[in-house]
């Protein structure tokens, strides 16, 4: 059991070139001490650009699956249904092992990373020098010795995470995000960014996490489209500043320059299904010998706007009038483009001579190789893919020494300067250290019942037996809410498809935890240090609309569905699933993949019994669209108090602006009451400073504003009266969905002399009573979700698209086409409701060349009046009616509004 990675094949033992790393899971516990060589980092991409296969390179390199075999294992697709349908479902997280040697101009690339942290830093009385990487004896290994693994200053642990690229798992990205540093943007060369490239890059960014970029598939750029190497470059370019400007967007000053750049090595092209790839330190090496000039030098003239005149044997900038090609191309993609060239048309006197000139030496069973096995061998020795995506790794993405300097401010919910905060900002591995750790998601084991937690620990050291306190997500500082202190049953390391047990687990490595799935639910924090304020919860990008009800096929069965629920609400970080008032059990998600994959867990893994699923239930929100046609009166039960209120529409950017907390409801009333003033029409200071709460659960897109003049006891009635309009904002008046966008003002106020006539029993559903009869008078609508779609398909196939849209009540509202390619991409809006067996019917339309990508963006207006019978909107609010079983007929006003 000591060494679990003897199972190679042989033709991975006899090459010499490839340096098999054999770890034992102790020189893996050991090298987790050395917290400056650890990396920790996640693959992040469209869906289908290959992180997946890229991150095969990477485990075949560290000896865990067989060369031969990588491009198409898929190591880290552990579950049954991702081999078959070939895309990751949930985020995997590796350990491994890798020896590198960093030149002194990469050192000088982590010094910089350091400096520019320490900066950040420099509030907390940490002085520049300090932080640069010191040669401590504690933290820097010994020396190796030859032949042994033994763990030296270039010995790397890199914790790897490969993520999904489906937009209905996008939660999992976040999950997999928050525990790393790093992360591996892979990007399709003909593809260019798409919108779930933009989305992920944006939250890596807002999470603090530095990216890299891979560009991908370049294989397919040279076979099947057989582009000339000019155009190729223009392509990278092209991917590159695309990749850019959305860096530049959401650029987060802490982090120093995030832009990425291939003379500065934090990009690499090739291609992961042939495993080769190179950046550009691979050929300034090479050139910078010949040439004799500097390495940094060559790296610059190798990309942009540099010919070499070869008479005059000098470096120009301009191609002139003797047509030089540009140096990328002359000295890079040239001799790969005849590389290709030569094997694919088999010329076999210029394929050896060429072998010769680039130092690859073939073996006797590969000599008979042709076509494109040969090419696949051919570059995997020439420009190894494992090679440069672990420079980039290591070179420039940051240890956790280093990163958790900038990261700490955005991590930790508690004051900056406490004693979790320091121990989080250095990293702190010392035995007297308060442990800190962050469990972002559960990953279901071998027995169905359990879950390992998975996460990463920030400081301290996370032992097997330690007792913790396990802080859940509403734990309030000095509270009991939230609250656990138990054991750790196990401490793991997570290796993709196996666990190993260790000890203990110091900073900056992420981990598994056995026993802690009994009382978090999703995520949460673990802690020794008693003052310690828990880690923020993770914001998603998405959100779940699509729900379905489930029902056991038989009754007795009703126990087993519950309890499966509670699992399936655990295995996934996005996942809803409770029970409606009427009895239903409903699990909503946040796409139709999404779903169906969730109740695939669920009645295979989580139940064992047959379940009924019942059809997709969409919600809709309720609203109004101009102001209430009359001022209304309400009267409480014992006819003693009368509000009166009128209702405005909010406007979608006041209520988008608060669904962001752009605009606070947890803030300061006056900074808050300027923000609105200043940014919204139709308010001035003093009304935007009375707003006495938003609603339901006090920070959705609904208010009540205070515009009394004078009146006797108002504040004594002011929690009654937010109490009843929370209530109503949760239960609209039509359908009994959430309220959105409406403003209620509180105009004037009738009470009793006596305190005891006006408690909160006769206040609060006077309240509510009032807030639905201004909201029923002040023409009502209804909003439904819509989804933007994001489609790729060939010209041919367009019409196909724009039929299967008008079909669905969707429109188009952008087209372009991507340069270079027969491709188009398609924008649309697509109501949800009309979204069910539209990928599958889209895939019949068009002859299966479209690809759609679907994701929540905003509410629209349901057309039609929901009160007036037989309009679309009528029929969508009478269908919830019946589904929530509530009396057919929508209630009329005068059950609401009272007369003086």
């Amino acid at each position: 059991h000591d060494n679990p990675k003897h199972h190679q094949s042989a033709s991975a033992k006899g090459n010499p070139t490839v340096k098999m790393v054999n770890f034992t899971i102790d020189q893996l516990r050991e090298i987790m001490d050395y917290k400056n060589n650890i990396r920790s980092m996640s693959v992040i991409a469209h869906v289908d650009h290959g992180k997946t296969t890229l991150t095969d390179s990477l485990v075949s390199r560290a000896g865990i699956i067989a060369n031969a075999r990588a491009g198409d294992a898929c190591y880290t697709d552990t579950r049954k249904d991702e081999q078959e349908r070939g895309i990751t479902i949930k985020s995997t997280g590796l350990s491994m092992y890798f020896d590198y040697v960093m030149d002194a101009e990469q050192k000088k690339i982590q010094a910089n990373l350091a400096r520019t942290a320490a900066e950040e830093d420099a509030g907390a009385d940490v002085s520049a020098t300090d932080a640069a990487p010191a040669a401590d004896a504690a933290d820097t290994p010994p020396a190796a010795e030859e032949g042994a693994v033994t763990i030296g200053a270039n010995s790397f642990m890199i914790n790897l995470i490969d993520s999904p690229g489906h937009v209905d798992f996008s939660s999992e990205v976040t999950a997999a995000l928050r525990i790393t540093d790093g992360a591996l943007v892979v990007v399709d060369t003909i593809e260019g960014v798409c919108v779930q490239t933009e989305t992920v890059l944006r939250q890596a960014i807002s999470e603090r996490v530095r990216p890299v970029l891979m560009v991908n598939k370049v294989d397919r750029a040279l076979l099947e489209l057989q582009l000339p190497a000019e155009e190729l470059y223009q392509a990278f370019n092209r991917a590159i500043e695309s990749v850019n400007v959305v860096i530049a967007t959401y650029n987060d000053e802490a982090m120093g320059d995030l832009q990425v750049d291939p003379t500065k090595g934090t990009i690499a092209f090739g291609s992961g299904l042939h495993q080769w790839a190179f950046t550009l330190k691979k050929f300034a090496k090479l050139y910078s010998q010949k040439f004799g000039i500097a390495e940094d030098k060559m790296m610059n003239k190798l990309w942009g706007d540099n010919y070499f005149d070869q008479k005059g044997k000098k470096w120009v900038k301009k191609p002139g009038d003797q047509e030089l090609t540009r140096c990328f191309n002359q000295f890079i993609m040239d001799p790969i483009c005849t590389m290709f060239d030569a094997i694919m048309n088999d010329k076999k006197q210029k394929i050896a001579k060429m072998l010769k000139a680039v130092g690859v030496e073939l073996k006797p069973d590969e000599k008979d190789l042709v076509g494109k096995p040969l090419l696949k061998r051919v570059m995997q020795r020439w420009l190894p893919a494992s090679d440069a995506v672990l420079e980039m790794i290591v070179v420039q993405l940051p240890s956790p020494v280093i990163a958790q300097k900038y990261r700490t401010a955005a991590l930790y919910s508690g004051p900056a300067d406490d004693e979790a905060a320091t121990a989080m900002r250095n990293c702190d591995t010392s035995p007297e250290a308060p442990l800190m750790m962050y469990v972002s998601k559960m990953v279901p084991a071998a027995d169905r019942g359990r879950f390992y937690a998975f996460g990463r620990v920030y400081s301290g050291t996370i032992r097997t037996g330690q007792k913790v306190r396990i802080l859940g997500p509403n734990y309030e500082p000095g509270g009991k809410t939230d609250l656990w202190v138990k054991n750790i049953q196990r401490t793991l390391i997570m290796m993709g498809r196996t666990q190993e047990q260790v000890q203990d687990i110091p900073a900056g490595n992420t981990c598994g935890l056995v026993g802690v799935d009994q009382y978090l639910l999703k995520s949460g924090t673990l802690t020794t240090c008693e003052t310690a304020f828990p880690i923020k919860t993770m914001k998603f990008s998405v959100s779940p609309v699509v729900r379905v009800a489930v029902a056991p096929k038989s009754s007795k069965d009703l126990p087993k569905l519950i309890e499966g629920m509670k699992r399936l609400s655990k295995s996934d970080p996005m996942v809803l699933c409770y029970t409606e008032d009427t009895g239903e059990h409903v699990i909503a998600g946040c796409g139709e993949l999404h779903l169906e994959i969730c109740l695939k867990d669920l009645q295979e893994d989580f139940v064992g019994a047959e379940v009924d699923i019942g059809n997709p239930i969409v919600s809709y929100r309720e609203s109004c669209s101009e102001e209430s046609s009359q001022t209304c009166l309400s009267k409480s039960a014992n006819k003693h108090n009368r509000l009166y209120v009128i209702g405005y529409p909010l406007g979608e950017d006041m209520s988008k602006a608060i669904d962001d907390a752009t605009v606070d409801p947890k803030g300061d009333p006056k900074v808050r009451g300027r923000y609105i003033a200043d940014n919204f029409e139709g308010w001035d200071v003093s009304e935007a400073r009375k707003i006495w709460g938003f609603g339901p659960d006090g920070a959705g897109p609904n208010l009540f504003t205070d515009a009394t003049k004078g009146v006797d006891f108002l504040m004594e009635i002011k929690e009654s009266c937010v109490n009843g309009f929370a209530w109503a904002t949760k239960n609209g008046p039509m359908c009994d969905e959430q309220i959105r966008g409406c403003k209620f003002a509180l105009q004037d106020v009738t009470l009793h002399a006596d305190s005891i006539h006006r408690g909160m029993g006769q206040i609060m559903p006077v309240a509510r009573r009032v807030c639905f009869a201004a909201m029923l008078t002040a023409s009502p609508v209804i909003y439904e979700p819509m989804f933007i779609v994001d489609i790729s398909v060939p010209q041919d196939a367009m019409g196909g698209c724009y039929g299967m849209m008008s079909q669905r009540r969707g429109h188009v509202f952008d087209e372009e086409q991507q340069p270079g390619t027969p491709m188009m991409h398609l924008k649309a809006y697509l109501p949800v409701s009309e979204s069910f067996g539209f990928n599958s019917d889209l895939g019949k339309a068009t002859g299966g060349k479209a690809f759609p990508q679907m994701s929540f963006s905003h509410w629209a207006v349901f057309g039609g009046n929901p009160l007036e019978e037989g309009s679309k909107a009528n029929i969508a609010v009478m269908d919830t009616r019946a589904r929530k079983g509530l009396t057919p007929e929508i209630p009329p006003l005068d059950r609401y509004l009272d007369k003086l």
